[in-house]
C-alpha cells in the first residue's frame, strides 16, 4: 500500500512539476520579442530637462502624443523603468503638456497617450470643464513649469454629459454639471432625438462640452490666452473612444 501512494504522489508532483515549467514558459513569451529569445528589457528612458523641454515645439508635443496613442490602440506601449524615472524626477519637473481629462476610470491618461512618469501634467473633473482652479492649474502648468501643450479630453458616453442632459439635480452635482450646461444649449440645433440615450446628441454634446471648455480657457485666463497668441503654446482637443481606445483630434 505505501508503494502504491508513494507512486500516486510522485505521479502528482511530476505532473504538477511540468504545469509549472509551462506556465513559466508562457509567461517568459509574453515578454520576449518574438524576433528574439533575448526577454525585452526596460528602456532607460530619461525624464525630460529644462533644456529638452525649451528645444521643444507645441506641433512636436501633439504628434508625439497622437503618436502614443496608436502605440495604446495597438498595444504597443513603451517599457519603462519606472524605478530609475522616478528617482531621475525628484529634483523638478519640466512636462511637455497638459491635459484636462474626465475622472472617467475607463480612460488611464498617461497610457492612453504613451506618456511616462514626469511627461504630462494632468487635470481631472467630470465632464473636463473649467473653473477657477482647473484654470489656476493650467497657469502653472503653462507659464510656471513650460508645459507647451493644453489638451482637452472629453470622451464616449460620458455620464456627466448625460447627467447635464437630463438635468439631474443631486447634492454637489447640481452646481458641477451647470458648468457642462452650455454644451447643451450649443447642441440645441440637432434634428434627432435630444435625450442622453441617444449615443449620437451625446456625442455632440460631449464635442461641444470641449469646444466650450477650449473657449473658456481663452476667454478666462488672460496668461494663457496671451500665450496661444504668441504660440508659445496651443489648446487643443480631442474625443476618446472607449470602444477603441483611440483619440480624435478636433
Amino acid at each position: 500500500m505505501k508503494k502504491v501512494h508513494s507512486f500516486k504522489f510522485a505521479a502528482i508532483a511530476i505532473s504538477f512539476l511540468a504545469l509549472s515549467c509551462g506556465n513559466a514558459t508562457n509567461n517568459k513569451k509574453e515578454i520576449t520579442d518574438p524576433d528574439s529569445k533575448t526577454p525585452k528589457k526596460p528602456l532607460r528612458e530619461k525624464v525630460l530637462t529644462a533644456s529638452e523641454q525649451k528645444a521643444l515645439t507645441p506641433e512636436l508635443i501633439i504628434k508625439a502624443l497622437t503618436d502614443g496613442n496608436k502605440r495604446f490602440v495597438s498595444n504597443d506601449l513603451t517599457l519603462r523603468d519606472h524605478s530609475a524615472m522616478v528617482r531621475d524626477g525628484a529634483a523638478g519637473q519640466y512636462p511637455k503638456a497638459v491635459i484636462l481629462s474626465c475622472v472617467d476610470s475607463r480612460i488611464p491618461v498617461e497610457d492612453v497617450f504613451d506618456r511616462g512618469i514626469g511627461d504630462i501634467f494632468v487635470a481631472r473633473v467630470a465632464g473636463n470643464f473649467s473653473n477657477v482652479d482647473i484654470l489656476g492649474s493650467l497657469e502653472f502648468a503653462c507659464k510656471v513649469s513650460g508645459a507647451k501643450v493644453i489638451l482637452v479630453l472629453g470622451h464616449e458616453s460620458c455620464g456627466a454629459i448625460k447627467s447635464a442632459i437630463d438635468d439631474v439635480k443631486l447634492g454637489n452635482i447640481t452646481s458641477m454639471l451647470s458648468k457642462i450646461k452650455p454644451a447643451v444649449a450649443l447642441s440645441s440645433g440637432f434634428t434627432g432625438e435630444k435625450s442622453s440615450k441617444n449615443p449620437a446628441f451625446v456625442e455632440l454634446v460631449t464635442k461641444n462640452n470641449i469646444r466650450n471648455t477650449i473657449q473658456t480657457i481663452r476667454s478666462k485666463s488672460p496668461i494663457l490666452k496671451e500665450m496661444s497668441e504668441h504660440g508659445d503654446i496651443k489648446i487643443v482637443g480631442a474625443y476618446y473612444d472607449l470602444h477603441t481606445g483611440a483619440v480624435e483630434f478636433l
